[in-house]
């Protein structure tokens, strides 16, 4: 496998700076993976050989850095972060005006995947915690078909605002939640609660639950390489 760091003066300056790794030369796909609050894009890096991916499957995952910022959940620390948390409740948790900002530096980050000719149902949007958040608010609402979108222990942002705002072209994307039972961070009712929101709006939701924290656990990962070998 081959692995590379990209920053902002390789790169135009809107799109996130991102570690790469291709499981094989001239990838016919892309999982472009965000990371939770407070970590960077390092942090998935060694699950992919752990996907198991067959030989023929021939990959790009990109793990963007999130930007940082002032955390007020966590007494205004600054840290990576896809957007600021002020409540500690589902409702008021999410700052909307960072998630959109997030949405478009995620998007310009598909958009150069598809300039390097990777068209977008060739695309996975994947994360954890707030990068999971992310990846189904934006898939959720763009524009055009994409391969799959895996959202790993976190919940669906502005829920009441799905149904107007979703995409036509995503309206069957495979999706792949997996919640911890005993998460203390993103309760479990959280995740449950917004599959079943999905569900009731029409979409396909594969769900998974672990005993475990606010983690990945060996099982879920082995499901993960299940489901990516299956929607690619």
């Amino acid at each position: 496998m081959r692995v590379d760091h990209f920053t902002n003066s390789r790169m135009p300056a809107e799109v996130l700076p991102s570690i790469e790794l291709e499981t094989a030369p001239n990838p016919t796909a892309s999982v472009i993976w965000l990371h939770g609050l407070g970590a960077d894009g390092n942090d998935f890096v060694p699950i992919v050989p752990e996907l198991r991916l067959p030989e023929s499957l021939r990959v790009r995952f990109v793990f963007p850095h999130a930007p940082v910022r002032a955390v007020t959940i966590n007494n205004g620390m600054r840290m990576r972060a896809w957007y600021d948390i002020s409540a500690a409740d589902l409702t008021n948790r999410a700052d909307l005006a960072g998630v959109r900002e997030s949405r478009a530096q995620l998007e310009a980050l598909i958009e150069r995947e598809d300039a390097r000719g990777m068209p977008s149902e060739r695309i996975v949007l994947a994360g954890f915690s707030q990068g999971g958040a992310i990846a189904l608010y934006t898939g959720l609402r763009y524009a055009e078909g994409l391969a799959g979108i895996m959202a790993l222990s976190t919940y669906l942002i502005a829920p009441d605002k799905l149904a107007l705002e979703a995409r036509g072209a995503n309206r069957k994307v495979p999706i792949f939640m997996a919640h911890g039972t005993a998460d203390p961070v993103v309760r479990f009712q959280w995740g449950e609660s917004s599959k079943r929101l999905l569900e009731t709006a029409g979409y396909a939701v594969e769900w998974r639950s672990y005993r475990m924290e606010h983690s990945v656990c060996v099982e879920e990962v082995q499901a993960i390489g299940a489901w990516l070998t299956k929607v690619l």
